[in-house]
């Protein structure tokens, strides 16, 4: 057996406690990993996952030289002039809404993939979620509007600037994924509208011009190739906006009504419907509407839920447009599905016509082939199949079979053309297994982001390692998963495996059997109690999906800050030496680890005065979405060039804290570099065992190469003598610290450590198994 040398120059393992000395590049004093030892023949091998075709075919193939599909030529949109009444009488209208619309440019875009060879060079049917860990296993999630940039400077421009991809080299940051970048919003006549859910209403495949050009996309991705990392995209094919498709389907202009799941209603049936009050262009239904037209045989009726559901506002998913004349002369009103906002049109997936799979696939496409993007995000995609239920049943509209069948159409043809996908799907532990069976390469972790922040909330890891076993025990592989601090969106807490799929199953919590739904009602009221209220007033709830917060006002909360003004350097220590804790629970798992902008800077809520009239609509994570100036380019600008306000930052910006080895985003490195070199991101969770004090978490992971390793994390403001135990620890195996390379001690008899742990510590060990003992009689 080859002798392993400790790792040497490596950071400290009591990471909130000192400083690493990081070296200056990633990595740059971490030697290279050790070979395996040649086993003999008959020896036991550590188990290995199955492999898949694209491992059996090519199995050194580097992702640089991965088959890339690329467009022949770009497809030029037409300009057409605007002249005459914005109407579906006006023909020059029509034409000038066809120029601008997705399906149109999706069905030009298509033909330059039929007949080629180049499509049929990668393997496609079965996602490889290991294979998209190895091209990125640290994310950094930009969301556009909220980035500051140099003055004059856009956001893709700003995404690609070679001094930012050399600072994310220097982290181990791997992968961007840009946000929404492309026009979104809706039209009202010849006037574009603007987006009613952070450019999540996508209208057209151009690049908005406020974000920069289709030449700054593929400059950033250029220069993401060259310091190794790949640029994600999205495509969002649950909805759109109320662009030129939409539009056009109000129309009833050629294919574009089966883009969307609107059903037309007869002129005799119109007093079914509410008024339209001027100025808007539709109207929610109530429930009894909703019902009314479900008797009457228009729509699937009720479904499982209201998304963003408010009283007045956004009562069912239906609405009805007003009076719309048609390219034929006929007056029109229809009744349209959005799960989301009034502006989010639903796309329908099994319309005879399949123009919104077709719509769909072009998007795709043109993110990939012809911008240079490496992957895709799939936003809300668990949402793509709606069947009518009998016996006063709400429909079926999440774990549908439909969505399923999409999802693997869609990650099947990105695969094809040497892309992976990953999913924001926030469905039970069930449905993702399934889904990731034939669907996206990658799932965001819904299931442990609530779990970790009651864990912190509480100073108990109870929830959190239910959370975890019951994606082992349903076959959920953590490496599959996108484990992520801070993303635009809310620190979700609807527990839809709890609440939806197995609300009335028993689970052992706090000493007694609960049910699911209970379940879910004590951890959501201990997330509202804790994090928000009179003595966390920053943090605000949103709707009923969760809070509206930044991972540091999280912190801040968790240790009892009342109020933002207060936090002094002190305080600062405390908020980054929690936020250092969640880096390693995040990352310290197999998986993709992601990060925001507000997480390196350490961004706080905006106050709510600030965004006033953003919150007027109800949407509060706009307090969590603050403007932050990522490389210290305008440190007096008060707001980016899309308005948004600028928020505290508590660690500063990447240059300045790259020079200072105490820095959150310094010892990030150091917890990053050593992920790398022991590659836990493609390891095999094993075992989340018990624990000796309630705010400790283990997990325990077997290596690539057969090693086990562990995670030790203590979640309590206090220190804690750890007792260690786990069955697949091996008695007599030296324990190693990863950080030092320093042993720790050996597991005992009981499969069993012990480790002194700090409050709010982390560190990672590996077991060096024992020599075999020498045959004495040879």
């Amino acid at each position: 057996m080859t002798e392993r040398e400790p790792m040497a120059e490596t950071p400290a393992t009591d990471l909130p406690d000192a400083a690493p000395p990081v070296p200056g590049t990633t990595g740059s004093t971490i030697p290279d990993a050790p070979g395996e030892p040649e086993a003999d023949e008959g020896s036991p091998q550590p188990d290995r996952p199955e492999i898949n075709y694209a491992e059996y075919y090519h199995p050194a193939r580097p992702r640089t030289l991965r088959h890339r599909a690329r467009v022949r030529s770009a497809v030029r949109r037409r300009s057409v002039a605007q002249d005459g009444p914005a109407s579906g009488e006006n023909p020059v209208h029509v034409s000038w809404l066809l120029a601008q619309s997705m399906l149109g440019h999706a069905d030009e875009l298509a033909r330059q993939f039929s007949g080629q060879g180049s499509m049929w060079q990668n393997p496609f049917a079965s996602p490889g979620p290991r294979h998209a860990v190895e091209t990125a296993s640290v994310w950094f999630t930009a969301y556009p509007i909220s980035l500051i940039t140099r003055e004059g400077q856009s956001f893709l421009s700003a995404l690609g600037d070679e001094e930012l991809w050399q600072a994310f080299e220097t982290i181990g940051i791997e992968g961007v994924h840009t946000g929404p970048v492309k026009r979104a919003g809706g039209l009202d006549g010849w006037q574009p509208t603007p987006s009613v859910d952070g450019h999540f209403d996508r209208i057209s495949n151009e690049i908005d011009p406020v974000f920069g050009t289709e030449d700054e996309f593929r400059a950033m991705c250029a220069t993401a190739t060259w310091h190794g990392g790949t640029v994600i995209d999205d495509v969002v094919p649950g909805h759109t906006g109320k662009g030129a498709d939409f539009r056009l389907a109000e129309l009833a202009y050629g294919d574009y009504p089966g883009i969307y799941h609107m059903v037309e209603v007869e002129p005799s049936d119109w007093g079914m419907l509410p008024e339209v009050a001027p100025g808007r262009d539709s109207v929610n239904l109530d429930a009894a509407t909703e019902e009314t037209l479900e008797k009457a045989g228009y729509i699937v009726g009720r479904l499982q839920r209201v998304i963003f559901y408010r009283e007045g506002v956004k009562e069912t998913n239906w609405s009805a447009t007003r009076e719309v004349t048609g390219v034929d002369g006929v007056v029109r009103r229809w009744v349209y599905l959005h799960y989301f906002k009034d502006g989010q049109p639903s796309v329908n997936w099994l319309d005879p016509t399949f123009a919104g799979m077709r719509m769909v696939i072009g998007d795709a496409l043109h993110s990939l082939a012809d911008l240079g993007s490496g992957a895709l995000r799939l936003d809300a995609n668990g949402f793509l199949g709606v069947e009518k239920a009998g016996g006063g049943m709400p429909g079926w509209s999440e774990g549908h079979p439909l969505s399923e069948a999409a999802n693997h159409l869609i990650a099947s043809m990105v695969r094809k053309v040497g892309g992976f996908t990953f999913q924001e799907l926030n469905l039970t532990v069930d449905d993702i297994k399934v889904t990731s069976e034939a669907g996206a390469d990658l799932s965001y972790d819904f299931i442990n982001r609530p779990a970790y922040h009651h864990a912190l909330a509480t100073a108990d890891t109870e929830f959190l390692r239910l959370t975890l076993r019951t994606a082992l025990d349903l076959g959920v592989d953590p490496a599959s998963l996108v484990h992520a601090l801070q993303n635009h969106d809310e620190l979700t807490y609807e527990l839809v495996h709890w609440t939806a799929g197995h609300a009335g199953e028993l689970f052992s919590f706090r000493g007694e059997e609960i049910t699911g739904g209970d379940l879910a009602d004590t951890i959501r009221r201990d997330l509202c109690d804790k994090l928000t209220g009179p003595d966390a007033p920053y943090n605000l709830i949103f709707t009923t999906n969760g809070i509206a917060c930044t991972t540091a006002t999280v912190i801040a909360a968790a240790l009892g800050i009342s109020a933002l003004d207060d936090i002094g350097d002190d305080d600062v220590e405390r908020i980054r030496r929690v936020h250092l804790l969640l880096v390693m629970f995040n990352a310290f798992q197999p998986g993709v680890f992601a990060l925001s902008g507000w997480d390196l800077c350490g961004m706080l809520t905006l106050p709510h005065e600030q965004v006033s009239d953003l919150l007027a609509s109800g949407d509060t994570r706009w307090v969590s979405r603050p403007a932050h100036d990522l490389m210290g380019d305008r440190p007096d600008a008060d707001r980016s060039s899309s308005g948004m306000p600028r928020g505290r930052s508590l660690y500063g910006p990447l240059p300045a804290q790259l020079e200072d080895e105490t820095s959150f985003v310094r010892q990030m490195q150091a917890i990053l570099a050593v992920r790398k070199h022991c590659g836990v991101a493609t390891a095999k969770q094993v075992d989340v065992p018990d624990v000796s004090h309630r705010g400790l978490l283990v997990m325990v992971h077997e290596l690539d190469d057969g090693r086990t390793q562990a995670t030790v994390l203590n979640f309590a403001d206090e220190d804690v003598d750890a007792a260690v135990r786990s069955e697949r620890f091996t008695a007599g195996s030296s324990v190693v610290d990863l950080f030092s390379g320093e042993a720790l001690g050996t597991v005992d008899d009981l499969q069993g450590f012990r480790i002194e742990m700090s409050p709010f510590r982390a560190t990672a060990v590996v077991l060096e198994a024992p020599a075999p003992a020498e045959d004495t009689d040879a």
